[in-house]
């Protein structure tokens, strides 16, 4: 349903509501963090992400709503299958950083190992086992990945991937980094493609936020077994461009409005 026009927020009220959204987030993080830290590490691994990071995002994206008019709506929740696999997802916003810890759970996410320096977001993220990599030893990080990666499968853990390696301006695929595909190839895993449009909601390095409703596209998916990590690649890239088409074509202009 859409809001009436003039019941939307103003743009000029977009800085303020913005402002009031990350006091409650920075306030969030310091609390849930310093809580998670005093009991998250005597809970088992999937109890353990549930509360530590479960908790903290559904919160945050409640937050977001309520303050900035942000809401989703998630398309291809049938695809999903029922064992975890490799979740490679576009990357647009800090968003989908939250959102798909709330879809895919437990649930073990490729970053670069200074996010573990954060002052409590860090402490606290790290023990929800995620798989933290040094980005100046690409060999070596590549080596964790397919270990790491192979053994949170076996433990019943998604890994999700941001095969652009960065931010991409909305509405462009961005070329795809192979460790993903290779993982996949490694571990024999099943690689499922999410493709959205948040940047348009919650542009990157950018305050104020725009209400709307954020689309998601979850892909049937891809199977690996016998095939090597370049055509695992190339079709997660092509089944990528394919969903942010799709979306394009929806939504001219990326974030529904609300």
């Amino acid at each position: 349903m859409q809001m009436p026009v003039n019941q939307r927020p103003p743009p000029i009220r977009r800085p303020l509501r913005a402002c009031l959204f990350y006091a409650g987030y920075a306030a969030t993080t310091i609390l849930w963090a310093s809580v998670s830290l005093v009991v998250g590490w005597a809970l088992p691994p999937r109890p353990r992400f549930q509360f530590v990071i479960g908790v903290w995002t559904r919160a945050v994206l409640l937050w977001l709503r309520l303050t900035c008019g942000v809401t989703v709506e998630v398309a291809g929740k049938g695809n999903i299958p029922s064992r975890p696999c490799i979740v490679l997802a576009h990357h647009e916003s800090t968003w989908e950083t939250l959102f798909l810890q709330t879809l895919f759970h437990p649930q073990a996410t490729l970053i670069k190992r200074e996010l573990l320096w954060i002052p409590f977001f860090g402490w606290a993220f790290a023990l929800a086992k995620p798989i933290a990599i040094d980005r100046r030893s690409p060999r070596t990080a590549l080596g964790k990945l397919v270990k790491t990666g192979c053994s949170r499968l076996a433990e019943g853990f998604w890994v999700l991937l941001f095969p652009e390696g960065t931010r991409m301006p909305p509405g462009q695929v961005g070329p795809f980094q192979p460790g993903g595909a290779i993982l996949a190839a490694a571990a024999g895993a099943e690689v499922v493609i999410v493709a959205h449009n948040a940047g348009q909601c919650w542009p990157a390095h950018r305050l104020s936020k725009r209400p709307g409703v954020i689309q998601v596209r979850i892909s049937p998916p891809i199977a690996t077994a016998g095939r090597t990590s370049r055509q695992i690649n190339d079709q997660a890239r092509t089944t990528m461009a394919e969903l942010m088409a799709d979306l394009s074509r929806q939504e001219p202009w990326g974030c529904a409005p609300r």
